[in-house]
């Protein structure tokens, strides 16, 4: 559900050097604030699961050098239980290569990568964290779970993406060696609770990448990125994500997100969600405001 900011309340002490200072107690009340909003990001509604038919293109010097197809699933167990798999279709020489995410309460995750030309699932080391997917600008931390509490989170003000007002989010790793980045710097739509533009660091002032939402939709009742790009900044190589369909709420079985899933594609296949003709009306209301 949509969880408001909170803000801490100041007790009173029966001693005076016991009460925070104005300075100890607004950075208490923001840093509170912060975490709130991380956590409003966070828990905000997505249902029980999720089938997605997404469109993947690299776009290199301005042109668009590969697409890609491919279906992706997303299932929240609850209790920062997150599992995730994704299958690619065509082209034939990435086809049936797939992904398996299993995020675990706490810093714990596991991921798999199946290559149907090995028939192999081979298990992704957590020194791998900063490859690069199947090519792609998405690292191998971007397509995992990430939990409020693993990071210190600090407000920085406002800014706009594409017109619509935003506030600036910085999360900095609580533990340095559980990601690849030194701090992200999220700009939350206000309203919606979903990040419009992330930044990742990995040192000094200046982002190495950045993940931009550029059409957001509702579908079941729930908000949706249909159109997203990451950038990487230093090359200035893109990958675009075009989402053509979405169903939320079916009934994934849990040995979907499992390595002899993830090595079966018969598996998923039922639960694919078909193309669905563009909408003739409405749109407008669905996107993003």
């Amino acid at each position: 559900m949509l969880i408001a900011l909170l803000s801490l309340s100041a007790t009173a002490s029966v001693a005076a050097k016991d009460s925070p200072s104005g300075d100890e107690k607004n950075l208490n009340d923001s840093s509170a604030k912060a975490k709130a909003l991380a956590q409003a990001v966070y828990d905000r509604p997505s249902g029980d699961n999720i089938s997605s038919r997404v469109i993947m293109a690299l776009e290199s010097k301005g042109k668009v050098q590969k697409k890609r197809l491919l279906y992706s699933y997303g299932a929240d167990k609850g209790k920062g239980e997150r599992w995730g798999l994704m299958r690619f279709i065509t082209p034939k020489d990435i086809a049936g290569t797939g992904l398996l995410s299993i995020d675990h309460p706490g810093d714990e995750s596991d991921q798999w990568l199946y290559l149907p030309s090995l028939d192999r699932v081979r298990r992704i080391a957590s020194s791998r964290k900063g490859g690069r997917f199947v090519g792609s600008d998405f690292f191998y931390e971007d397509l995992s779970d990430r939990e409020v509490s693993m990071d210190n989170h600090r407000l920085l003000g406002s800014d706009e993406v594409g017109g619509v007002s935003c506030t600036l989010l910085e999360s900095t790793p609580v533990e340095k060696s559980n990601s690849v980045y030194s701090k992200r710097v999220s700009c939350i739509h206000d309203r919606l609770l979903i990040p419009l533009r992330v930044d990742f660091y990995t040192r000094g002032d200046k982002p190495v990448k950045r993940l931009q939402a550029s059409k957001i939709r509702k579908v079941q009742g729930y908000w949706t990125v249909y159109q997203s790009t990451m950038t990487d900044l230093k090359k200035n190589h893109k990958t675009h994500l075009i989402t053509t369909d979405v169903i939320y709420d079916q009934q994934l079985p849990d040995n979907l997100f499992t390595q002899r899933g993830l090595a079966d594609e018969n598996l998923e296949k039922p639960f694919r969600p078909r193309k669905s003709a563009p909408q003739a009306t409405g749109d407008k209301d669905k996107d993003k405001d």
